[in-house]
C-alpha cells in the first residue's frame, strides 16, 4: 500500500470510530465564502488561508477547516442534539522549510449538546484517547474559559480587559499588555514622547500641525485613538496581587487534579474564575467516569493559545515529539452564537491528522 492509500485507510478507520459513536457524516464545500468566515477563524488562519475572487460569489477561500462550516450548517438548520463527523482535505499555507503539509486530510467529530457539556467534553476526549490507542501519545489538556474569566474579573477599565481578552490567543501579546497595564514593564520612549505632545496640546491641533494626511484613517478616528491613549495612561496599574494571580495562572502546569485542587486555593483571591474552576470540576469527574486517570492527566493553563481563536472553554491536544499535533480541539460556544445569529448551543469538537496517525504506525511497525 503506498502512502497515500495508507493515510486514506487510516482516515477511514477513525471516521469509521466516529460513526459507530453515533455521528452523522457531513461534508463542507471546498470552496467557502472568505468574507463571512475568515474573522472567525483568527490571525493565524488569516494570514495562511488561501483566498481567491470568484466572479459571482465574491471573495473565497479553500477550507481551512472543517469546524467553522459544520456549525455555520448546523446552526441553520441542525438537530438539537446532535453529532457529526467528516473525513477531507483541508489546505493552509505554511512557512517556506517549515516541511509541514499546505494540503492534508483531516478527520473530525463534533458534538451539539447542551444537556451536560461537562459529559459532551469528556466524550470527546475519550474517544480520541480510544481511537489513538496504542501511539504513545501525550495528552494534555486545559481551560481557555478560566483564563478568559480571570480577566474579566479583574478591577480595571472595561476597554483593557477588551484588550487583553482579544489577544489571549497572542501569548506574546498578551503578556506584553498584562506587563504595562500591571506597571512592570518600562514605558516605551516613542510613547511617553507622544502622551506629552497630547497633553500638551489637543489631537486636533496636532492633526493640523502634521500636515498631509498619510494613511487611512480619518481625522476622527485619529483623534478617538488619542483620547483612548490619553484614558489609559491615567489608568492606575492592575492591583499587585490581581496581576501575580494571573501570572500564576498563565504559568500553571501541573497533573490536572493537582491543578484543580491550586485553582481551588487561589478561586477566594480571584472569585471571578469560581464558576469556571467549577465547570472545571464537573469535567474531570466526567472524564474519570471514562476511564481517564485525572491525577496524571496534563493539565497547561495556557494550553490552546496558540490554536483556532474559536475556542472560549476546554481545549485538549494529543502529542507526539516533532510532529504538529496528531489530534486536538476543544469547546467553541460562542462560535454557535455568532453563527447561529444569537440562538446558542454548547459545543465541542476535535479533528484528527490520519496522515501523522499513519506516520507513527509505520515507524513503529
Amino acid at each position: 500500500m503506498n502512502a497515500k492509500a495508507a493515510i486514506r485507510a487510516e482516515g477511514e478507520r477513525l471516521l469509521a470510530g466516529f460513526l459507530q459513536a453515533g455521528a452523522v457524516l457531513v461534508d463542507a464545500d471546498v470552496l467557502q465564502p472568505a468574507e463571512t468566515l475568515l474573522d472567525l477563524y483568527g490571525e493565524d488562519i488569516r494570514a495562511r488561508a488561501y483566498v481567491t475572487q470568484d466572479p459571482v460569489r465574491g471573495e473565497m477561500m479553500l477550507r481551512p477547516d472543517f469546524t467553522v462550516p459544520v456549525v455555520q450548517a448546523h446552526m441553520a438548520h441542525g438537530a438539537d442534539p446532535a453529532r457529526y463527523a467528516y473525513l477531507g482535505e483541508v489546505f493552509r499555507k505554511q512557512a517556506r522549510g517549515s516541511g509541514r503539509a499546505s494540503e492534508y486530510l483531516q478527520v473530525g467529530y463534533e458534538v451539539f449538546d447542551r444537556a451536560a457539556p461537562d459529559a459532551a467534553d469528556a466524550e470527546v476526549f475519550a474517544l480520541f484517547r480510544d481511537l489513538l490507542a496504542g501511539l504513545n501519545l501525550r495528552p494534555v489538556i486545559g481551560d481557555i474559559g478560566i483564563l478568559m474569566a480571570a480577566v474579566r474579573g479583574l478591577e480595571t477599565s472595561e476597554r483593557r480587559k477588551a484588550a487583553l481578552l482579544r489577544h489571549v490567543w497572542r501569548p506574546k501579546r498578551f503578556r506584553a499588555l498584562l506587563d504595562r497595564f500591571a506597571g512592570r514593564a518600562p514605558a516605551h520612549a516613542g510613547r511617553v514622547a507622544l502622551l506629552d505632545r497630547l497633553k500638551a496640546g489637543s489631537p486636533a491641533q496636532l492633526i493640523e500641525q502634521a500636515g498631509t494626511f498619510v494613511g487611512l484613517r480619518s481625522a476622527d478616528e485619529i483623534v478617538a485613538r488619542a483620547q483612548t491613549l490619553v484614558a489609559d495612561a491615567e489608568m492606575p496599574p492592575i492591583k499587585a496581587t490581581e496581576a501575580a494571580l494571573l501570572y500564576d495562572l498563565l504559568g500553571l502546569e501541573a497533573p490536572a487534579g493537582h491543578a484543580l485542587r491550586h485553582l481551588r486555593g487561589i478561586t477566594a483571591m480571584l472569585p471571578a474564575i469560581g464558576p469556571a474552576v467549577d465547570r472545571f470540576a464537573a469535567r474531570l469527574e466526567a472524564l474519570a467516569s471514562r476511564g481517564v486517570d485525572v491525577e496524571t492527566l496534563a493539565f497547561e493553563a495556557s494550553h490552546g493559545r496558540t490554536a483556532l481563536e474559536y475556542y472560549d472553554g476546554f481545549v485538549f491536544s494529543f502529542l507526539a515529539d516533532g510532529m504538529p499535533p496528531v489530534a486536538s480541539g476543544g469547546r467553541y460556544d460562542a462560535l454557535t452564537a455568532v453563527l447561529g445569529s444569537g440562538a446558542f448551543i454548547p459545543a465541542v469538537g476535535g479533528v484528527i491528522r490520519p496522515g501523522l496517525v499513519a506516520g507513527l504506525k509505520g515507524a513503529t511497525a
